[in-house]
């Protein structure tokens, strides 16, 4: 009997040893995850910070793609990795064709520019000096044709290297009427040989602008005004401010367009049926649009059956 006394005690001592209260196995519990949680928040956070860390390095054009641990980075960390080093060998690529176009553009510039000053020289020679009537003519289509040539030229070189980011615009926050002037001026020859008038509304505004190559968008726009007008005719220049922008507007008094055309006008080598007969080559336009874009802006136009106004947008804000 009192072995079995003794038995029972020590079993139930032993019970009571190895026995936990439910209380203190669900505490265990619940303190066995939260250290669990903590390590993947952790874990994550980590994760986080280098695929951050790759991100600006592959903004700042110094990611390199280096050994890397299976075990120590998560797959997502690899994917990233993987994909920043292939981006950054696509835009070593681009950078590579943006130098060879560059040296294309210039081998063809350089190539063209002595020729074709050679014949428009000549031409002009012939063209003082020559005397028979038959002759006449045929010389002054060369000396036309010429010129034409060497305007297409230069514009398609101005537009490759627009098109490849070959030229940076750069913007400055500065007054428009300087710019405006000198762009007027430009047209003074042609308008007076018409018999038409280029007035400059006078304006205090001040814009965002690439004060060259907004110059030359704005001189595009001058020109066509005065090749499209009539002569004795007015083609007036003026600035409208808007909230975020400053607008430059040419108004003619020329042909006009269709509705249909006025999409259409912007693109490369497009001229209208309705100016055939007047010389270009249909890239001036295009490249009215280009420096605008690269600056933030746009252009637009308004037209009917007689006169257009060209708007160019520029921003008042750097960006």
């Amino acid at each position: 009997m009192s072995e079995n006394v003794s038995k029972r005690s020590i079993n139930g001592i032993a019970d009571a040893k190895v026995s936990v209260p439910i209380s203190h196995r669900d505490a265990a519990k619940k303190g066995s995850m939260e250290g669990r949680v903590k390590r993947k928040k952790r874990t994550r956070f980590k994760t986080m910070e280098i695929l951050e860390n790759m991100l600006d390095e592959a903004m700042d054009g110094t990611f390199e793609e280096g050994e890397y641990d299976e075990s120590r980075l998560s797959r997502l960390e690899t994917k990233w990795r993987r994909f920043l080093s292939s981006s950054m060998a696509s835009k070593r690529r681009v950078e590579e064709e943006q130098g060879r176009i560059k040296s294309l553009i210039s081998d063809i510039s350089h190539q063209t520019k002595t020729p074709i000053a050679n014949i428009l020289l000549y031409s002009q020679l012939l063209q003082e000096r020559e005397r028979d009537p038959e002759l006449v003519p045929i010389v002054e289509n060369i000396r036309e044709q010429s010129e034409k040539l060497d305007f297409l030229i230069r514009s398609l070189v101005k537009a490759s290297r627009l098109e490849g980011e070959i030229f940076v615009l750069n913007p400055e926050n500065q007054p428009l009427m300087p710019m405006l002037a000198s762009a007027v001026s430009g047209a003074g020859e042609e308008a007076s040989a018409k018999g038409i008038r280029v007035i400059l509304e006078p304006s205090e505004a001040f814009a965002c602008f690439d004060r060259k190559w907004t110059e030359e968008a704005i001189g595009n726009l001058i020109d066509n005004a005065v090749k499209y007008s009539p002569p004795n005719t007015e083609v007036r220049v003026k600035v409208k401010e808007y909230e975020m922008f400053a607008a430059v507007q040419v108004e003619d008094q020329g042909i006009g367009m269709r509705e249909e055309e006025q999409a259409q006008i912007f693109e490369r080598f497009y001229r209208s049926r309705d100016a055939a007969q007047e010389k270009g080559v249909g890239i001036g336009l295009y490249l009215v649009r280009e420096i605008a874009a690269k600056q933030n802006g746009y252009v637009k136009v308004k037209s009917g059956q007689q006169g257009s106004i060209f708007s160019f947008y520029i921003s008042k804000n750097e960006k």
